[in-house]
């Protein structure tokens, strides 16, 4: 009696905790596949803008194309390597890697596309049970969860403004790519 009370016990617990487990593990497969469209968008914005028109700024204050371009790059990098990662955080004003500086177009989009496919790896990597662990963001208390929706709605922010820039140009940008 006390066997079958027990096996009873245990199934009825992994009938609850799996279940659990699953939910985040769909979160990390559905975030790589968003992760991965919005990459494949992006690229697709950056090669369709001229790279004369790299430069373009919508007022003197912004940010150029191309600065925002490395500069969804940067942020991709410190949110995924550093912020989920734990790697030692780039200084932006020393960093080399995700400067436009004499970069070509082409240049700069081979950078960005290595920091997604970093990116990639290190949360295909992601421990789920890590997803609701706290750090200080910019003085805020928040989980992992919300880095990752926060890394997307940060390149979501800038990819618009390229778009804009696309459209002040007098170029129809790619057509958008759901489910990112």
């Amino acid at each position: 009696m006390k066997h079958i009370f027990v096996l009873t016990t245990l199934m009825l617990f992994n009938s609850v905790a799996i279940p659990l487990f699953a939910q985040k593990d769909i979160f990390i497969k559905e975030y790589l596949e968003r992760l991965e469209n919005s990459r494949k968008y992006l690229i697709l914005v950056a090669e369709t803008m001229p790279q004369e028109k790299y430069g373009f700024k919508a007022t003197p204050e912004s940010l150029s194309f191309a600065e925002n371009l490395m500069h969804i790059g940067f942020a991709l990098d410190w949110h995924s390597q550093s912020l989920l990662g734990g790697r030692a955080s780039r200084e932006w004003k020393t960093d080399t890697v995700y400067k436009v500086a004499e970069k070509s177009k082409e240049e700069m989009i081979d950078t960005v596309n290595k920091t997604f496919d970093e990116a990639i790896k290190l949360i295909e990597k992601f421990e789920p049970t890590k997803l609701d662990d706290e750090l200080d963001y910019f003085g805020l208390n928040r989980t992992k969860r919300q880095i990752f929706l926060l890394l997307a709605d940060h390149i979501t922010h800038h990819r618009g403004q390229m778009l804009v820039y696309m459209r002040l140009n007098g170029l129809v940008p790619p057509r958008y790519v759901l489910f990112q």
